[in-house]
Parts: structure tokens; sequence; C-alpha cells
């Protein structure tokens, strides 16, 4: 069955960077679009970015773009996200997430999430 497994949070100051990673496995059926959420506690969830099939579109929430940087490497099964310009607002838990269609991204509409990485912003 799908899994993805997401690595690569942390704590960071404003300003700061942080990658996270996104091991994908188990996906047997195509086309796979890959999307990254985040939630803070008491918040609801958020569309961070999402990437097609083979990585040449991409899709940004607002709140991020041209700080985030989403990519996908399918040679490793692997999708990244690039965090640049970390502020506060940042801070949450955020998850990946594998779908057939961009609705993954629009909607969180997956069939299969992550566990979820740990990303801290402090002042």
């Amino acid at each position: 069955r799908a899994q993805l497994v997401e690595s690569g949070g942390g704590s960071v100051q404003a300003g700061g960077s942080l990658r996270l990673s996104c091991a994908v496995s188990g996906i047997t059926y195509s086309p796979n679009f890959i999307a990254w959420f985040r939630q803070a506690p008491g918040a609801e969830r958020e569309g961070v970015a999402g990437i097609s099939p083979g990585g040449g579109m991409t899709k940004y929430a607002d709140s991020v773009n041209g700080r985030f940087t989403i990519s996908r490497d399918n040679t490793k099964n692997m999708v990244y996200l690039q965090m640049n310009s970390l502020n506060p607002d940042d801070s949450a838990m955020y998850y990946c997430a594998a779908g057939s269609s961009w609705r993954t991204w629009s909607t969180g509409e997956a069939n299969a999430w992550g566990q979820g990485t740990q990303v801290t912003v402090s002042p």
C-alpha cells in the first residue's frame, strides 16, 4: 500500500531555511500528484504546495509563494519542499499527501498521507 514518510523538520530562527523531504513508496496508480500541507494547533489544514506527476507544474499558496519551492525526483521517489525566509507563521506540522489529480492540492482529497514533520520558527 502507499506510504509517505516526511522528514527534515526542526526548529529554526526567523529568516532561516529548512528542506522537507517526503519519501514515497507503494504507489501503484498513475498519475500521482503530491502536495504539501500544514496545520498549526487550532488552525485549519492549509495546502502549501503541489506538484504534477512529472514535476513540470507546481502550485503554491499565496502565503508561501516566492519563499517555498516544491520539487520531486521520481528516480528516487522523493518529493521536497525547500522553505526559505521562514517566519513564525510558518510554524506547523507539515504533511505530504499523494493523489491522482490536482484535487489532492486543492481539496486535500488524497489516497495517502504521511505522519507529518514539525516545523517551528522562532522570532
